[in-house]
């Protein structure tokens, strides 16, 4: 399907672009949950939509990364953040704080870039992590954290939505989100910080991970007409998690259009190559996603990248352990202006979805 479609690890994004696209205009069209509510699972959910000149961006960052090996086999963890192999379950793990603030135990940076004139849309924060490694994190924490625009201090920000927040036999994990578009519409472009992102340090069987991305939905009358779509959920796949698959019906795309898709997910590991995700278009069996970044047995392999790649965020590792936010570039080539797509995501090991966004140029 990479010939027919051509499309990358976009699938599920791309997936949740085209339901949204069946909706015209612009909107966050999730209602807000009560603050502090969590659920062990949420299903996916259209958190905005437009049909604008304009795109999308993002930044993103970990919040946790290695200290030292725990296996003997193990590379070296320069090694490992250099972009080698290794999993966060064999090291002992520990924050990555940047800020020199002595009131932040974690902090870690990244860049929101936007072409010049544009207008920011919406703007919304996630962030999620593992909250039982060697320590033990207090729930009541995961709906809340802290974010510096570029040049700015702190502010304190609050999940205005339900928590994914399930405990399973060897992790507990979390996801909130909240709406920032006002603080990002006001500051722009540059880099953003954020601090105090609830993740517990150690070492575990299950290891620890987290991070946080900060995806931006931007107009620009210089660009391209898009569909734009942001959705969100808490969904585990893998051993005793679903297998999933979502169909997008009627997509109006025209043959050639180009898009981005991304998506944020969880304790994915690298190296491990038993993690596909795949597209198929009702005429074939389903075609298997890869880029550079993320090959096809191995889409889930704790990356942060993009068409902007290298971007720039401190630290910059290039094995985050535990924490993947993916954009992807594809084209639409199936010679059909409106069709029905359907994405398919399978792991055999434990993992955690959270966020698929894309911007596809509209067709007529």
């Amino acid at each position: 399907m990479r010939r027919s479609l051509g499309l990358r690890r976009v699938f599920v994004p791309l997936l949740v672009l085209t339901a949204c696209l069946t909706t015209h205009g612009t909107g966050a069209a999730a209602p807000p949950g009560p603050p502090g509510n969590e659920r062990s699972r949420l299903e996916f959910t259209q958190r905005f939509h437009a049909l604008q000149h304009g795109g999308v961006v993002r930044a993103a960052n970990s919040a946790i990364t290695c200290r030292r090996p725990v296996v003997r086999t193990t590379a070296s963890c320069a090694d490992v953040r250099g972009g080698k192999p290794g999993t966060n379950s064999d090291f002992d793990m520990f924050y990555i704080d940047v800020d020199k603030d002595p009131n932040t135990y974690n902090s870690s940076t990244g860049e929101v870039r936007l072409p010049p004139h544009s207008r920011v849309s919406y703007a919304r924060l996630y962030w999620g992590g593992n909250l039982r490694v060697g320590e033990q994190k207090p729930a009541k924490d995961n709906g809340r954290v802290l974010i510096a625009e570029p040049g700015g201090n702190y502010k304190a920000v609050r999940a205005d939505s339900l928590v994914g927040h399930r405990v399973t036999g060897d992790a507990d994990a979390f996801q909130a989100s909240a709406d920032v578009t006002g603080l990002v519409r006001g500051a722009g472009a540059g880099s953003y910080t954020v601090a105090q992102v609830n993740v517990a340090m150690g070492h575990s069987k299950a290891g620890a991970w987290g991070g946080w991305t900060l995806v931006v939905a931007y107009e620009n009358a210089a660009e391209p007409r898009r569909a734009i779509a942001v959705w969100d959920g808490f969904d585990r796949i893998g051993a005793d998690g679903p297998r999933h698959a979502v169909r997008l019906r009627d997509v109006p795309l025209a043959p050639g259009a180009k898009g981005q898709a991304g998506v944020v997910a969880y304790d994915g590991d690298r190296g491990s190559g038993r993690d596909t995700v795949s597209v198929s278009d009702g005429r074939g069996r389903p075609a298997p996603l890869s880029n550079t970044a993320n090959p096809e047995g191995d889409v889930l392999n704790s990356t942060i990248s993009g068409p902007d790649s290298p971007t720039r965020r401190e630290p910059a590792y290039a094995n985050t352990l535990g924490y993947d936010s993916d954009v992807l570039p594809f084209t639409s080539g199936s010679g059909t202006r409106r069709g029905d797509l359907t994405v398919h995501l399978a792991s055999q090991d434990p993992a955690w979805i959270g966020v698929v966004f894309a911007a596809v140029d509209a067709g007529r």
